[in-house]
């Protein structure tokens, strides 16, 4: 699944197409929105909300989320997609610019001055103008009993982590992913991590927070079975989720975490 860093990138690249522009066609991929035309209307911003995209149009906002496999791709006119047309979902066309929403989990157009419907249960937003250090770390310390892990990747408590940052978060702390909460010592520390780490990411193509962006750029995420960068010690990977439906991969290093 994209981390916040994946989906503000994508909407400061559709901004800088975007922005104020009107649109000349649309193409909406999925049945409940099949015969709605926005040409004609000016797109006034797209801005991120932790995983969520947010399209200004008019009255209206086109609510998008990637979920596990989307993407949203920019192209010149007459320039050949990179994925198959069947995978669009959403079609958007200015005079320069023509923009693809590929296998989007969510697509749905909400009243403008309804974008809390979509949004409003989220927690702070780790790279959003509001960040609350303070509100995160209430909402994390909500359940103390809850493992570290899931409470990391819950939206609710914080907006933008995901698996990757979930996984080396705790892995720089030393803490395992299945502790919890309430066990957890400065977990302040580990909300301004989470934090510092999105923050140094976002305007990368290529994540890294081992700081090496030539070499291995994660510490454990994705290294099951390989040594610790750190102490040598074989990665261990498991699954962490309160529902079948909800499970993640995670990694960490059984001698560093504790």
């Amino acid at each position: 699944m994209p981390e916040g860093d994946t989906v503000y990138r994508a909407a400061k690249n559709l901004d800088a197409v975007l922005h104020g522009q009107t649109l000349t066609s649309t193409d909406f991929r999925v049945p409940a929105f099949a015969t709605v035309d926005l040409s004609g209307q000016v797109v006034d911003d797209v801005i991120a909300r932790g995983k969520h995209l947010l399209h200004h149009v008019g009255d209206l906002t086109l609510h998008t989320h990637l979920k596990m496999e989307g993407s949203w791709h920019v192209y010149r006119h007459g320039t050949k997609w990179k994925r198959p047309a069947y995978q669009a979902r959403v079609v958007l066309e200015t005079a320069d610019w023509v923009t693809v929403g590929f296998d989007l989990g969510i697509v749905e157009l909400v009243p403008r001055d309804d974008d809390d419907s979509v949004t409003a249960y989220l927690g702070p937003d780790l790279l959003g103008p509001d960040w609350d250090a303070s509100s995160a770390l209430l909402n994390l310390e909500a359940d103390p009993g809850r493992e570290i892990g899931l409470a990391l990747l819950d939206q609710r408590v914080l907006a933008g982590l995901g698996n990757v940052y979930r996984a080396e978060v705790c892995f720089l702390r030393g803490v395992l992913p299945t502790r919890p909460v309430g066990d957890v010592e400065n977990r302040p520390k580990m909300i301004d991590l989470a934090h510092r780490l999105i923050v140094a990411n976002k305007d990368r193509i290529e994540r890294t927070t081992t700081g090496n962006l030539r070499g291995t750029t994660d510490w454990v995420y994705g290294r099951a079975g390989k040594p610790c960068l750190r102490c040598g010690t074989t990665i261990v990977r498991g699954e962490l989720g309160e529902s079948e439906l909800e499970l993640r991969d995670t990694y960490w290093c059984p001698h560093c975490q504790t």
